[in-house]
Protein backbone atom coordinates (compact mmCIF):
# COMPACT_ATOMS: atom_id res chain seq x y z
CA UNK A 1 0.00 0.00 0.00
CA UNK A 2 2.79 2.43 0.91
CA UNK A 3 4.29 1.93 -2.55
CA UNK A 4 1.02 3.01 -4.21
CA UNK A 5 0.78 6.07 -1.94
CA UNK A 6 4.35 7.05 -2.79
CA UNK A 7 3.72 6.54 -6.50
CA UNK A 8 0.53 8.62 -6.32
CA UNK A 9 2.29 11.51 -4.59
CA UNK A 10 5.14 11.39 -7.11
CA UNK A 11 2.86 11.22 -10.14
CA UNK A 12 0.37 13.87 -9.02
CA UNK A 13 -3.18 14.35 -10.23
CA UNK A 14 -3.68 13.13 -13.79
CA UNK A 15 -7.04 14.60 -14.76
CA UNK A 16 -8.33 16.72 -17.60
CA UNK A 17 -7.90 20.49 -17.28
CA UNK A 18 -11.22 21.03 -19.06
CA UNK A 19 -13.13 23.33 -18.68
CA UNK A 20 -10.50 25.61 -17.10
CA UNK A 21 -8.30 25.07 -20.16
CA UNK A 22 -8.60 23.37 -23.52
CA UNK A 23 -7.83 19.66 -23.49
CA UNK A 24 -4.70 18.96 -25.55
CA UNK A 25 -4.15 15.27 -24.73
CA UNK A 26 -4.37 13.04 -27.82
CA UNK A 27 -7.30 10.69 -28.24
CA UNK A 28 -9.83 12.58 -26.13
CA UNK A 29 -11.98 13.49 -29.14
CA UNK A 30 -12.50 11.90 -32.58
CA UNK A 31 -13.37 15.32 -34.01
CA UNK A 32 -16.20 16.19 -36.37
CA UNK A 33 -16.51 16.91 -40.12
CA UNK A 34 -16.81 20.60 -40.92
CA UNK A 35 -18.31 22.62 -43.75
CA UNK A 36 -15.89 22.53 -46.70
CA UNK A 37 -15.52 24.48 -49.93
CA UNK A 38 -15.33 22.07 -52.87
CA UNK A 39 -16.06 22.13 -56.60
CA UNK A 40 -19.60 21.02 -57.37
CA UNK A 41 -18.65 17.65 -58.85
CA UNK A 42 -16.43 16.70 -55.93
CA UNK A 43 -18.94 17.98 -53.38
CA UNK A 44 -21.58 15.74 -54.92
CA UNK A 45 -19.31 12.70 -54.68
CA UNK A 46 -18.37 13.37 -51.05
CA UNK A 47 -21.99 13.97 -50.02
CA UNK A 48 -23.03 10.72 -51.70
CA UNK A 49 -20.57 8.77 -49.51
CA UNK A 50 -22.41 9.67 -46.30
CA UNK A 51 -24.76 6.83 -45.19
CA UNK A 52 -26.94 9.06 -42.99
CA UNK A 53 -27.27 12.20 -45.18
CA UNK A 54 -25.22 14.21 -42.69
CA UNK A 55 -23.41 15.83 -45.64
CA UNK A 56 -25.33 18.05 -48.01
CA UNK A 57 -24.13 19.61 -51.23
CA UNK A 58 -24.53 23.40 -51.38
CA UNK A 59 -23.30 25.96 -53.95
CA UNK A 60 -20.17 26.63 -51.89
CA UNK A 61 -19.32 22.95 -51.35
CA UNK A 62 -20.49 20.70 -48.52
CA UNK A 63 -22.43 21.48 -45.35
CA UNK A 64 -22.59 19.17 -42.33
CA UNK A 65 -25.59 18.24 -40.19
CA UNK A 66 -23.78 17.11 -37.05
CA UNK A 67 -27.00 15.69 -35.66
CA UNK A 68 -26.80 12.85 -38.18
CA UNK A 69 -23.05 12.16 -38.24
CA UNK A 70 -22.14 8.62 -37.14
CA UNK A 71 -18.35 8.98 -37.35
CA UNK A 72 -17.93 6.52 -40.20
CA UNK A 73 -15.08 8.70 -41.56
CA UNK A 74 -16.09 7.94 -45.15
CA UNK A 75 -15.89 11.68 -45.91
CA UNK A 76 -12.17 11.82 -45.07
CA UNK A 77 -10.90 8.34 -45.88
CA UNK A 78 -10.53 6.74 -49.29
CA UNK A 79 -11.65 9.88 -51.09
CA UNK A 80 -9.74 12.37 -53.24
CA UNK A 81 -11.67 15.30 -51.76
CA UNK A 82 -11.76 14.91 -47.96
CA UNK A 83 -13.82 17.39 -45.97
CA UNK A 84 -12.28 19.70 -43.39
CA UNK A 85 -12.11 18.35 -39.85
CA UNK A 86 -12.86 20.00 -36.51
CA UNK A 87 -10.64 18.37 -33.89
CA UNK A 88 -12.42 20.01 -30.95
CA UNK A 89 -15.07 18.61 -28.63
CA UNK A 90 -17.38 21.51 -27.70
CA UNK A 91 -20.27 20.39 -29.87
CA UNK A 92 -23.31 20.87 -27.63
CA UNK A 93 -25.99 23.25 -28.87
CA UNK A 94 -29.10 24.87 -27.47
CA UNK A 95 -32.24 24.30 -29.46
CA UNK A 96 -33.82 27.25 -31.23
CA UNK A 97 -37.50 27.83 -30.58
CA UNK A 98 -37.46 26.34 -27.10
CA UNK A 99 -39.54 28.35 -24.65
CA UNK A 100 -36.71 27.79 -22.17
CA UNK A 101 -34.00 29.09 -24.51
CA UNK A 102 -31.59 31.40 -22.78
CA UNK A 103 -33.06 30.66 -19.35
CA UNK A 104 -30.57 28.90 -17.12
CA UNK A 105 -31.67 26.66 -14.29
CA UNK A 106 -30.52 29.30 -11.84
CA UNK A 107 -27.50 29.98 -9.72
CA UNK A 108 -28.42 27.29 -7.19
CA UNK A 109 -27.99 24.62 -9.88
CA UNK A 110 -24.74 25.87 -11.40
CA UNK A 111 -22.58 23.84 -9.00
CA UNK A 112 -25.05 21.15 -7.97
CA UNK A 113 -26.72 19.38 -10.86
CA UNK A 114 -28.26 15.92 -10.47
CA UNK A 115 -28.57 13.86 -13.64
CA UNK A 116 -30.78 10.91 -14.46
CA UNK A 117 -29.45 8.83 -17.36
CA UNK A 118 -32.00 6.89 -19.43
CA UNK A 119 -31.14 4.41 -22.18
CA UNK A 120 -33.90 4.80 -24.78
CA UNK A 121 -32.42 2.20 -27.14
CA UNK A 122 -28.67 2.66 -27.10
CA UNK A 123 -26.23 0.21 -28.68
CA UNK A 124 -23.91 0.70 -25.71
CA UNK A 125 -21.49 3.18 -27.28
CA UNK A 126 -22.93 6.45 -25.95
CA UNK A 127 -23.74 4.88 -22.61
CA UNK A 128 -20.12 3.78 -22.30
CA UNK A 129 -18.94 7.37 -22.85
CA UNK A 130 -21.39 8.65 -20.23
CA UNK A 131 -19.95 6.15 -17.74
CA UNK A 132 -16.48 7.64 -18.29
CA UNK A 133 -17.64 10.91 -16.71
CA UNK A 134 -17.31 9.32 -13.28
CA UNK A 135 -13.77 8.00 -13.77
CA UNK A 136 -10.77 9.80 -12.23
CA UNK A 137 -9.66 11.44 -15.48
CA UNK A 138 -12.93 13.29 -16.18
CA UNK A 139 -14.26 13.34 -12.59
CA UNK A 140 -17.47 15.24 -13.17
CA UNK A 141 -18.04 15.52 -9.40
CA UNK A 142 -15.41 18.27 -9.30
CA UNK A 143 -17.78 20.33 -11.47
CA UNK A 144 -20.80 19.70 -9.26
CA UNK A 145 -22.43 17.08 -11.51
CA UNK A 146 -23.86 13.96 -9.88
CA UNK A 147 -25.79 10.94 -11.13
CA UNK A 148 -29.05 10.00 -9.46
CA UNK A 149 -31.07 6.79 -9.90
CA UNK A 150 -34.45 8.44 -9.40
CA UNK A 151 -36.32 11.10 -11.41
CA UNK A 152 -37.62 12.60 -8.16
CA UNK A 153 -34.14 13.96 -7.44
CA UNK A 154 -33.10 14.78 -11.02
CA UNK A 155 -32.60 18.24 -12.49
CA UNK A 156 -31.47 16.97 -15.90
CA UNK A 157 -32.72 14.01 -17.93
CA UNK A 158 -29.83 12.76 -20.07
CA UNK A 159 -31.06 10.43 -22.83
CA UNK A 160 -28.92 8.15 -25.00
CA UNK A 161 -30.00 5.94 -27.86
CA UNK A 162 -32.65 6.10 -30.54
CA UNK A 163 -36.19 6.43 -29.19
CA UNK A 164 -37.52 2.89 -29.50
CA UNK A 165 -41.21 2.14 -29.23
CA UNK A 166 -40.99 0.20 -25.96
CA UNK A 167 -39.15 3.09 -24.23
CA UNK A 168 -41.60 5.85 -25.09
CA UNK A 169 -43.79 5.34 -22.02
CA UNK A 170 -40.97 4.84 -19.46
CA UNK A 171 -39.15 7.90 -20.80
CA UNK A 172 -42.29 10.04 -20.63
CA UNK A 173 -43.00 8.86 -17.07
CA UNK A 174 -39.44 9.62 -15.97
CA UNK A 175 -39.68 13.14 -17.39
CA UNK A 176 -43.06 13.81 -15.78
CA UNK A 177 -41.78 12.61 -12.40
CA UNK A 178 -38.93 15.15 -12.38
CA UNK A 179 -39.46 18.33 -10.33
CA UNK A 180 -39.38 21.72 -12.04
CA UNK A 181 -37.24 23.36 -13.25
CA UNK A 182 -35.93 20.52 -15.39
CA UNK A 183 -33.98 20.12 -18.58
CA UNK A 184 -33.49 17.41 -21.20
CA UNK A 185 -30.11 16.66 -22.80
CA UNK A 186 -30.03 14.33 -25.81
CA UNK A 187 -26.63 12.67 -26.23
CA UNK A 188 -25.46 11.03 -29.46
CA UNK A 189 -26.67 11.08 -33.04
CA UNK A 190 -29.21 8.33 -32.38
CA UNK A 191 -30.87 10.35 -29.61
CA UNK A 192 -30.84 13.43 -31.83
CA UNK A 193 -32.08 12.05 -35.13
CA UNK A 194 -32.12 8.23 -34.80
CA UNK A 195 -29.36 8.33 -37.45
CA UNK A 196 -29.26 5.01 -39.34
CA UNK A 197 -32.17 3.52 -37.36
CA UNK A 198 -34.98 5.82 -38.49
CA UNK A 199 -37.58 5.49 -39.77
CA UNK A 200 -38.41 1.89 -38.93
CA UNK A 201 -41.16 -0.19 -37.38
CA UNK A 202 -39.56 0.12 -33.94
CA UNK A 203 -38.04 3.62 -34.06
CA UNK A 204 -39.75 6.79 -35.29
CA UNK A 205 -36.96 9.28 -34.66
CA UNK A 206 -34.99 11.14 -32.02
CA UNK A 207 -35.93 12.03 -28.45
CA UNK A 208 -37.35 15.35 -29.66
CA UNK A 209 -40.30 13.39 -31.04
CA UNK A 210 -41.45 12.83 -27.48
CA UNK A 211 -39.83 15.32 -25.10
CA UNK A 212 -38.85 19.03 -25.26
CA UNK A 213 -35.09 18.67 -25.71
CA UNK A 214 -33.07 21.66 -24.48
CA UNK A 215 -29.48 20.68 -25.36
CA UNK A 216 -28.19 18.35 -28.05
CA UNK A 217 -24.75 16.72 -27.99
CA UNK A 218 -23.95 15.24 -31.43
CA UNK A 219 -21.46 12.47 -32.13
CA UNK A 220 -21.56 8.70 -32.44
CA UNK A 221 -20.57 8.37 -29.74
CA UNK A 222 -19.67 11.83 -28.44
CA UNK A 223 -16.56 11.81 -26.24
CA UNK A 224 -16.89 12.53 -22.50
CA UNK A 225 -15.64 16.09 -22.97
CA UNK A 226 -18.45 16.82 -25.44
CA UNK A 227 -20.98 15.50 -22.92
CA UNK A 228 -19.40 17.66 -20.20
CA UNK A 229 -19.77 20.64 -22.51
CA UNK A 230 -23.48 19.89 -22.82
CA UNK A 231 -23.89 19.72 -19.05
CA UNK A 232 -21.94 22.95 -18.57
CA UNK A 233 -24.20 24.54 -21.16
CA UNK A 234 -27.28 23.44 -19.21
CA UNK A 235 -25.76 24.85 -16.02
CA UNK A 236 -25.10 28.19 -17.75
CA UNK A 237 -21.33 27.87 -17.40
CA UNK A 238 -20.40 27.50 -21.08
CA UNK A 239 -21.64 29.03 -24.36
CA UNK A 240 -23.12 26.87 -27.15
CA UNK A 241 -21.08 25.33 -29.95
CA UNK A 242 -19.42 27.81 -32.30
CA UNK A 243 -20.83 31.24 -31.53
CA UNK A 244 -23.58 32.10 -29.09
CA UNK A 245 -25.99 31.97 -31.98
CA UNK A 246 -28.29 29.01 -31.53
CA UNK A 247 -28.71 26.54 -34.37
CA UNK A 248 -31.92 27.39 -36.19
CA UNK A 249 -34.40 24.68 -36.83
CA UNK A 250 -32.59 21.95 -34.92
CA UNK A 251 -35.72 20.98 -33.03
CA UNK A 252 -38.15 20.78 -35.91
CA UNK A 253 -39.34 17.37 -34.74
CA UNK A 254 -40.24 18.46 -31.22
CA UNK A 255 -43.82 17.87 -30.09
CA UNK A 256 -45.42 21.01 -28.78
Amino acid sequence: MSQWVTKGLATGVKATHYPRAAETAPGTSPGMPAATSLPAARAQLVAARCPTAALRQVPSGVEVDRRRCVHCFRCVRETESPVDWDAGCQWAELLAGSERRGRSLGRAFSRSLHILVVDAGDCGACLSEVRQLNNPYYNMHRLGFFLTPTPRHADVLLVVGALTEHMRLPLRKAYEAMPAPKRVVAVGSCALSAAIFSPSFICAGGVGKLLPVDVEVPGNPPPPLAILHGLLLVAGRKPPSGTDAVRAGANQDRLR
